[in-house]
């Protein structure tokens, strides 16, 4: 299980990649808003800060939990850049896994 501030992070990072790939190129897609479906595990600290994560479940991971409550969560996220109103555009290869 990874949390779900981590997937967040390597989403930002990969976004980050394409659009630096989109400089220069004659073809380029402008990003859209972001759809998530993800299958979440709560784990909550027993000591005093009673901190909650978010840990996203791996697609094989459900048996595995046992008595861990699984939920699935869906987000939206809207990417922009920092210090700009612009759409922004990405390019790029796509990966042997990406479709």
């Amino acid at each position: 299980m990874i949390e779900l501030a981590s997937v967040i992070r390597d989403l930002r990072e990969e976004l980050d990649r394409a659009v630096s790939a989109a400089e220069g190129e004659a073809l380029r897609f402008e990003l859209g808003p972001i759809e998530l479906e993800l299958s979440v595990a709560l784990e909550r600290n027993a000591q005093a800060q009673a901190k909650v994560r978010f840990l996203v479940v791996d697609s094989g991971a459900d048996a595995r939990l046992g008595k861990t409550s699984t939920q699935r969560i869906s987000l939206t996220l809207k990417p922009t850049l920092a210090g700009s109103h612009r759409p922004v555009a990405v390019s790029g290869n796509a990966e042997p896994n990406e479709r």
